[in-house]
């Protein structure tokens, strides 16, 4: 489905990813796993579009899409949760999730997936009117979520979802995650709880300083001594 090939990714002269290959295969979910700074977020906003690669060619389905504007990106069905949420904080929930399926086939079922994110999550039906900068941060990333799903994603990426968040509210996380992937969306996953999102995922990569130095499936990692030393204090 997704297929990253060699990319060189630079924030001005400051090469920050080196030679990244990886791919995501349909239905799957597939996490980077890194330390702060290793590269998984550049590598998000690589594939979003937000960031052009200096060497190297990403492929969805087949077709080149490295060289496509962002809003073109999301009309091949990829639709990238960021870190932070980044909501329209002055806008309703409602106007938000709208803000989600503005193009092709999303906009045509707009309300029928919006219903959906309801079913997926009643809280934000209770405050379909409320600004969503008034939210709880739970609720916030709640409605990250429910505006991604607007767009009808086939791959949905989402960069550290669980920051910021009470403990509490971590596995309903995961939880989502999972339920999502059971609904046949792809999922490609950065984020900081490295034993949850192995224990959940079928395939990892680890980076480090911006290049891909293990990968395997997510219980091998698991096991791993280098993944054990440096992510779960074992």
């Amino acid at each position: 489905m997704l297929t990253v090939n060699g990319i060189d990714v630079f924030y001005g002269d400051l090469q920050v990813l080196w030679d990244v290959s990886f791919e995501v295969k349909e239905k799957e979910i597939v996490v980077l796993v890194g330390a702060n700074g290793a590269g998984k977020s550049t590598t998000i906003k690589t594939i979003s579009s937000l960031i052009a690669p200096r060497r190297g060619t990403i492929l969805f389905d087949g077709t080149r899409i490295d060289p496509l504007p962002p809003n073109r990106i999301i009309t091949h069905g990829i639709v990238h949760v960021p870190e932070g949420r980044r909501l329209f904080p002055e806008m309703t929930v409602e106007e938000n999730l709208i803000m989600g399926s503005l193009y092709g086939e999303s906009k045509k079922k707009r309300y029928q997936t919006m219903e959906h994110v309801y079913v997926l999550f009643p809280r934000l039906k209770e405050r379909r009117r409320q600004v969503a900068g008034t939210l709880s941060g739970g609720e916030q990333q709640m409605l990250a979520v429910g505006r991604g799903l607007m767009s009808l994603p086939r791959l949905m990426m989402f960069d550290e979802p669980s920051l910021g968040l009470a403990p509490l509210l971590v596995q309903d996380v995961f939880n989502l995650v999972k339920r999502i992937n059971d609904e046949g969306v792809t999922v490609l996953l950065v984020e900081q709880n490295v034993r949850q999102t192995l224990g959940l995922c079928n395939r990892a990569y680890v980076l480090e300083n911006g290049r891909i130095v293990l990968q395997g499936t997510g219980a091998e990692l698991l096991e791993n001594e280098q993944v054990k030393e440096a992510f779960l204090g074992i």
